[in-house]
């Protein structure tokens, strides 16, 4: 997909500048209490800069991330970093930016996402990840039916172009006009910085004014096919590498 070849413009009046965000909303580190990962969010930070990011949401399975350490590095190098946290709903994951760790805990059914959108409104961007994949916690037909509840729907970095499981994804965000975000969903380091969304927004922008470019489609997702060689690299490591490792930590804990 094709994306801005420059990061900013002025409006008529050259009063506001507006830039093209850098972002990745769906991200794991070593933090995360259900994986096994060997980055940091710290070191994701550092790596973010480099690749000139402008925004991050670290969404750790069940958990939101709250260190400020991270938050100070986060500013220190220019980066806005939102809260966030991929959860499981009724047997299903949601990814939700800008909530606190006390909210995430009293999210476990659709029931307790309708009454935080409700009471949150716009405040936070509810995202559907890789909703049609097979494996996983994946939403499946919950989309459509609570698709009210979700703000954007994403395309997951893990198609080639003979495996893309987001094209029904794709469908339903054409259909009910729901706009489309590219994420990483990255687990390892190296397998950050190839697939992002780029969103039209302020500079400088408030979580709430970058959520807001979002819903009304001021965004350009980022997210090319792999190649047949990466998509058995990156199942291999899921399937197999990753299980492993988690196994051995299990062990490790007990003994």
């Amino acid at each position: 997909m094709e994306h801005p070849t420059h990061s900013t413009s002025l409006s008529a009046s050259g009063a506001s500048q507006v830039e093209w965000m850098k972002v990745d909303f769906h991200l794991h580190t070593r933090e995360d209490p259900v994986d096994c990962l060997e980055h940091s969010a710290i070191e994701l930070l550092h790596r973010a800069h480099k690749l000139g990011f402008h925004a991050l949401a670290i969404t750790l399975h069940g958990h939101v991330l709250t260190d400020e350490a991270v938050f100070t590095t986060a500013r220190d190098l220019g980066i806005r970093l939102i809260p966030g946290a991929e959860l499981r709903v009724d047997g299903a994951d949601v990814v939700i930016l800008n909530l606190s760790a006390e909210e995430a805990r009293g999210l476990r059914s659709f029931r307790d996402l309708a009454a935080f959108r409700q009471r949150r409104g716009d405040s936070v961007l509810i995202i559907a990840p890789h909703p049609y994949f097979v494996l996983g916690g994946s939403l499946g037909r919950q989309l459509v039916r609570h698709l009210d509840l979700f703000d954007a729907i994403e395309i997951s970095h893990f198609h080639t172009r003979w495996f893309d499981r987001n094209r029904p994804a794709v469908a339903v965000a054409e259909r009910f006009r729901k706009p489309l975000i590219a994420t990483s969903d990255a687990h390892r380091l190296c397998g950050f910085g190839q697939h992002y969304s780029y969103v039209q927004a302020p500079a400088g922008a408030k979580p709430e004014a970058i959520f807001d470019a979002i819903r009304r489609g001021c965004i350009r997702p980022v997210s090319p096919a792999l190649s047949t060689q990466q998509f058995a690299r990156h199942f291999w490591w899921v399937f197999v590498e990753h299980e492993l490792r988690k196994m051995r930590d299990r062990f490790s804990k007990r003994g």
